[in-house]
């Protein structure tokens, strides 16, 4: 269904002050758009797509503290109606993968942005999916070819506070200061680490923090 005519409302997520403020200056010369919020973390895109609704989320991938999958996922199952668009410097297929079936209906690669942004910010706000070239090439060499793992690989098959504790820890966070951040107990972060590393097939946190980073769930 396509959204009726007015301003698209959006919320820009990117831990990089240089790129937010570069895309709320291109986004701000159109006059069918406005910038409700700028936040750099994922906790905080949660927050204001639930006290702002917006139309469109504009969401980078890697962040502290909860990634954008992750984010993305939590925002559409509280706010179904949200459009989000994926703007990553990654175009690894896994992570591509991972970020539409978290519910994402477009990927545009920061390489492309300045040239490609407004148009896809229009069309995924207007319920269309927009995928860069070179994302749109390579995800239809991934299907023909039946190349990949499907739901973002073993990612997929953890739990959402799984991932949650997964990405503190290889961000260097102890249990104690993870058990905080989320208000549960630290025997808890205990239990969703020790099933993590399970599903995982890793034996180590030195190995969950390496799985993380290599994935680009998480950045030092």
């Amino acid at each position: 269904m396509k959204k009726q005519t007015g301003n698209t409302r959006i919320l820009l997520v990117d831990d990089h002050n240089v790129v937010r403020e570069g895309l709320q200056a291109l986004i701000e010369k159109e006059p069918d758009m406005k910038v409700v919020a700028a936040v750099d973390n994922g906790r905080d895109a949660i927050s204001k797509a639930l006290e702002l609704a917006p139309d469109l989320v504009v969401m980078d991938i890697g962040m502290p503290g909860l990634n954008g999958i992750d984010a993305t996922r939590q925002i559409l199952a509280k706010r179904p109606q949200t459009r989000v668009l994926c703007l990553s410097v990654h175009r690894e297929q896994r992570l591509v993968s991972a970020m539409l079936e978290a519910g994402a209906s477009g990927y545009l690669l920061k390489t492309g942005a300045r040239k490609e942004l407004i148009g896809a910010a229009r069309a995924v706000a207007n319920g269309e999916t927009y995928l860069s070239p070179p994302i749109a090439g390579d995800v239809v060499e991934h299907h023909v070819r039946g190349k990949g793992e499907g739901k973002g690989g073993a990612y997929g098959d953890l739990s959402e506070r799984e991932r949650e504790v997964l990405q503190l820890i290889a961000e260097g966070h102890h249990t104690k200061m993870i058990a905080n951040r989320l208000h549960i107990s630290p025997k808890t972060v205990l239990a969703h680490r020790e099933s993590a590393m399970s599903k995982l097939g890793i034996d180590s946190i030195a190995g969950l923090t390496r799985y993380a980073l290599r994935e680009g769930l998480a950045e030092l």
